[in-house]
């Protein structure tokens, strides 16, 4: 696609701890839905992990491919309500990822 479009991103841990935080804090027959509330294009999310890793080189976008849904965002505002926000940014989630890969898979 083109890379327009836009994605939320959500790290495991903060998943995690959104979960255990429910259970100990809500107990209403609603939905509620567990996100960041932010959202990145996929060309900017490539763009993020390219400074991450070092990669120097050149991303290129198969506009031949659809783009998909052209935003998928959550409305968390009664996650943040309640009183819980995720921790963990996108860039230190991707960091972190990355750190682990190299110490663990990279070898």
């Amino acid at each position: 696609g083109t890379g327009s479009p836009m994605r939320e991103f959500l790290h495991v841990d903060d998943l995690a701890d959104a979960c255990v935080y429910l259970m100990n804090n809500y107990n209403d027959g609603e939905i509620v839905n567990i996100g960041t509330g932010e959202d990145i294009t996929i060309e900017n999310l490539a763009e993020l992990i390219k400074k991450i890793v070092g990669f120097d080189g050149k991303t290129v976008n198969d506009t031949t491919k659809p783009d998909g849904t052209p935003r998928k965002l959550l409305d968390v505002s009664k996650l943040h309500n309640l009183g819980w926000k995720n921790k963990i940014s996108l860039e230190e989630g991707i960091k972190k990822t990355y750190k682990w890969f190299l110490e663990n898979k990279a070898q």
